[in-house]
């Protein structure tokens, strides 16, 4: 009787991480956003190398939840082992590893200022 009374309250598709009316774009985007971090790329490419093949799969069943947000779950594997977890939201504004947090960036490269490009022409 419990599980009734929760499932009225709770329904099962309030669960789910909604879908944005994009086709599917957001699925692609889930997927480019891990492909595209620069760990990733250099990963793939030390094994494409070697002439392993890198996959890339998003488990939509896999959903996660962090400060209110909906994540889907990205996994990048190779040899049918998981290299790396992530966790992307439908809308492919935010990221986080598989420890919850966003992935290190690349350190920005210094930019010349105003003063010292013009003074260079």
């Amino acid at each position: 009787m419990r599980w009734l009374l929760v499932l009225l309250l709770f329904p099962l598709s309030a669960a789910a991480c909604d879908y944005p009316d994009e086709g599917t774009m957001p699925l692609h985007r889930a997927v480019t956003k891990v492909k595209l971090l620069p760990e990733t790329e250099a990963w793939a490419a030390e094994l494409h190398k070697e002439g392993t093949v890198v996959q890339y799969a998003l488990m939509l069943d896999r959903e996660w939840r962090k400060d209110g947000r909906c994540y889907w779950t990205v996994e990048a594997r190779a040899e049918g082992k998981t290299w790396r977890r992530f966790y992307v939201t439908p809308d492919g504004r935010r990221l986080l590893n598989a420890d919850g947090r966003p992935p290190a960036r690349e350190p920005r490269k210094a930019k010349a200022s105003a003063e010292a490009t013009a003074g260079a022409r």
